[in-house]
């Protein structure tokens, strides 16, 4: 299966999960192709707006471009929503990481599998 289509499938996971918690859910296709910022996933209730970024990956860390963490931070600014990276690694939950809770490295930033159990958060502990 080709990545683009994981990633998909990944989004479309994600946002089912949302609905399904009484959370309104959208998913931008084509997202990091776009002229414009925008994020994978736009959550939200009546008091809350999160603009999520979705990663998926069987290794034990996702590397991250200045670029992906600008692109969100620079939407959510304009639209007053959260900045939230969403990851999962093989076979584990979603965890919920904010953009001040991702590794900085020389080229770039990382999100490694054990630094995430630590700072993430679960779906249900992000939308309390």
């Amino acid at each position: 299966m080709a990545n683009k289509t994981k990633g998909s499938e990944a989004e479309r996971e994600l946002l089912h999960m949302f609905w399904q918690k009484g959370f309104a859910a959208i998913r931008s296709a084509g997202s990091g192709s776009m002229k414009y910022p925008g994020p994978d996933l736009i959550v939200g209730n009546k008091i809350r707006r999160l603009a999520i970024e979705c990663k998926s990956t069987k290794k034990e860390k996702k590397y991250l471009s200045s670029y992906d963490i600008g692109q969100l931070t620079e939407f959510c600014s304009v639209f007053g929503a959260e900045p939230w990276f969403a990851v999962r690694f093989a076979r584990k939950d979603w965890l919920f990481l904010s953009p001040e809770d991702i590794e900085k490295t020389k080229k770039g930033f990382v999100i490694d599998n054990k630094v995430a159990e630590r700072r993430g958060l679960l779906l249900d502990e992000l939308i309390k």
